[in-house]
């Protein structure tokens, strides 16, 4: 699975913080760990293994802007899970506030999921 890039993802390029690093990964991993709280209701797997993350960035402010798409633009779920995303990420201690962006560029595959969806899915 490729990972979401967020502003303490090492491969990033390197951007000034005002955020202090230990901070800033503190945020990162919380913001993750509430992201793998949120599952599609049609899929027993949570959104962040199965890849729909695309993007987390984490402003100075502590403003959360959240990249993300679906498995389909016709996803059922398309009306109620960027609300789950804000409300799990808007959850976290030290965040400001959320913006969740959807996106369908490029389009989610399976090749996005990670090996442990791959299992759970039964998709090998």
């Amino acid at each position: 699975m490729s990972e979401p890039q967020t502003s303490a993802n090492p491969n990033a390029p390197a951007i000034q913080s005002g955020i202090p690093e230990e901070e800033l990964e503190r945020l990162t991993d919380d913001i993750v760990a509430a992201l793998k709280s949120v599952y599609d209701p049609e899929i027993p797997v949570d959104i962040y293994e199965l890849g729909l993350i695309y993007k987390v960035d984490i402003a100075d402010d502590r403003q959360v802007a959240v990249e993300m798409t679906l498995t389909t633009p016709n996803c059922p779920s398309a009306a109620e899970l960027p609300g789950m995303v804000e409300g799990a990420v808007a959850g976290v201690g030290g965040v400001s506030g959320v913006t969740v962006n959807l996106t369908f560029d490029p389009p989610w595959d399976q090749g996005r999921m990670s090996e442990e969806a791959r299992l759970s899915l039964n998709l090998w």
